[in-house]
C-alpha cells in the first residue's frame, strides 16, 4: 500500500506514496501534497499563552511567534492552494489572539484555509463565520485521503486517515543511556496521525505495534525511526 523514500531538495523531508498520492513529511511537522496542492497540520493550540496568562501563569505570548513564522514560511515555500488545519487550530475560549491570527492569515490572499473541527475548537459560530476559514464540523474525504481531527476507527475503503490530536512522541535511547523525547509521525495501518504543530505543545509517548512505522522529527530533518 505504502512506499517511501527520502527527499532532499530543497530541504530533509520523508516521502511516502499512497495509492498514486505522494506525501511529504516536512521537518516543519507539516504535510504537503503536490498533487492536491495542499499542506496539512494539526494541534497548533494558537492562544494557549493567553489562557495561561488569565489563571495567574506568566506565559509571554510570543511563544506562538514562532509558530507564524513557520507558517509563513510553509506557504511562501510550497506556495498552496489549500491549507487545511486538522483541529485544535485555537485553545478553546476566545481571546485577543484570535484576531492576530486571522489578520496574519489574510495576506495570503492566494491560499484558502480549512479548519477541520478538534476538540479545542469551541469558539461560537459568529468568530468563525467572519474568519479566514472555511470550517468543516465533521471529517472529511479530500482525493485518497480522510481528514479528521482525532483518529478515526471506521475509515472508508481505500482512503488513509490523516489526523492528529494525540500529539505524538518518541523516545530515543542512546548508547550510554541517555535519551531524547522528540515529536514523530506515526503510522499505522490506513492512518497517519501528525505531530502537534504548536510551540506550546506536550508530547504523548506513543507505544508502536510491530508493523507501525515512525518518522522522527528534528531541526534538521525527517527520520525514520521504525518503517
Amino acid at each position: 500500500m505504502f512506499s517511501s523514500r527520502i527527499t532532499s531538495l530543497p530541504f530533509t523531508h520523508y516521502s511516502i506514496e499512497f495509492s498514486g498520492f505522494e506525501l511529504h513529511l516536512l521537518k516543519e511537522k507539516a504535510i504537503w501534497s503536490p498533487e492536491l496542492k495542499s499542506l496539512f497540520l494539526s494541534d497548533l493550540h494558537f492562544g494557549k499563552a493567553s489562557h495561561f496568562r488569565k489563571s495567574g501563569i506568566p506565559i509571554p505570548e510570543p511563544i506562538h511567534d514562532e509558530d507564524l513564522l513557520k507558517i509563513e514560511f510553509l506557504i511562501s515555500t510550497y506556495q498552496p492552494e489549500h491549507f487545511y488545519f486538522l483541529g485544535d487550530l485555537f485553545h478553546s475560549d476566545w481571546n485577543e489572539q484570535w484576531d492576530t491570527l486571522n489578520n496574519f492569515l489574510r495576506k495570503f490572499e492566494k491560499t484558502i484555509f480549512h479548519l477541520v473541527k478538534g476538540n479545542h475548537d469551541i469558539l461560537d459560530l459568529s468568530s468563525y463565520s467572519t474568519s479566514n476559514f472555511e470550517i468543516h464540523t465533521r471529517p472529511i474525504e479530500l482525493g485518497k485521503f480522510f481528514l479528521s481531527h482525532e483518529p478515526q476507527y471506521k475509515i472508508p475503503t481505500g482512503l488513509i486517515n490523516l489526523c492528529g490530536h494525540i500529539h505524538p512522541g518518541v523516545r530515543l535511547v542512546g548508547k550510554a543511556r541517555q535519551s531524547l523525547r522528540i515529536p514523530c509521525f506515526y503510522l499505522r495501518d490506513n492512518q497517519l496521525i501528525l505531530p502537534a504543530f504548536g510551540n506550546f505543545t506536550g508530547l504523548a509517548m506513543i507505544h508502536p505495534m510491530p508493523d507501525d512505522r515512525i518518522f522522527g522529527v528534528t531541526k534538521e530533518k525527517v527520520i525514520a525511526i521504525l518503517s
